[in-house]
């Protein structure tokens, strides 16, 4: 039975103090839940290094929150996935909705930032997810297969193995809004069933799915209840250490 992943992603927010302040919180908390496999924080990039060598539990790792497409060079303001890796980071988010949006990250730039994460021995947690038109249109589940297809399905089994998925519903980010538990589980294992049907049924089986769109401690452990639901990416609810412990603990039942 795959183990459940808990991964804080801190966006663009806590000055130095906050975040050391949050963090040893973090490092500080009993996380010895049987069914935790491990938890990811992704904090700005100035605060990688300070809270990567502040860490003593090894249930926690850091993570960065973006990695550029570029090896290296003439690319100013950007970070490449072999920077981080010379500096102890082992996972990067790739992919999330509001890079989409936002910074106009497509299928295509995506794809290249999978390539630099794994040559540079990154775990990249690839996020994917439909909009509120596309999920009211009913043309979700083809928006999710090709978000995967275009960026994904070029890698081997090998390394399409190291992969974790983040299913985020844009329409449930920072909205307060969350896929129901029956919305969320049909998506994982519709996303569980693609990967099976190109790689096969083992590899589908052991793919980590996380859900993520406001995800808290008031619906975490029915989520993570789920079949196909292998933890979370949580956003506001990982900026405050009582409830992020609370999704945490959830995890006994």
């Amino acid at each position: 039975m795959r183990k459940i992943i808990v991964a804080g992603n801190w966006k663009m927010n806590l000055n130095f103090e906050e975040a050391k302040s949050l963090f040893m919180a973090l490092n500080q908390a009993d996380l010895s839940q049987n069914r935790l496999e491990k938890v990811l924080i992704f904090p700005p990039y100035p605060y990688l290094k300070p809270l990567l060598d502040m860490k003593d539990n090894e249930v926690i790792q850091v993570g960065a929150q973006n990695i550029s497409s570029q090896e290296k060079g003439a690319f100013t303001g950007e970070v490449s996935a072999n920077m981080l890796s010379s500096i102890g980071i082992k996972y990067t988010l790739v992919g999330h909705s509001e890079r989409r949006a936002l910074s106009g990250d497509t299928h295509e730039l995506l794809k290249e930032k999978v390539n630099r994460a794994l040559e540079s021995g990154l775990i990249p947690v690839f996020c994917c997810g439909e909009t509120l038109d596309q999920r009211e249109n009913g043309s979700f589940k083809q928006v999710i297969e090709n978000q995967l297809q275009e960026s994904l399905f070029h890698l081997s089994n090998d390394d399409v193995s190291k992969v974790i998925i983040a299913y985020e519903p844009v329409w449930a980010i920072g909205t307060g809004k969350t896929a129901s538990t029956a919305q969320a589980e049909e998506m994982h294992e519709f996303i569980r069933g693609v990967f099976s049907s190109i790689y096969g049924a083992e590899l589908g089986e052991k793919l980590h799915i996380l859900y993520g769109g406001s995800c808290n401690a008031a619906n975490s452990s029915e989520l993570f209840s789920s079949e196909n639901v292998d933890g979370g990416l949580i956003g506001g609810a990982s900026l405050k250490i009582d409830e992020f412990t609370e999704i945490i603990s959830n995890l006994n039942g």
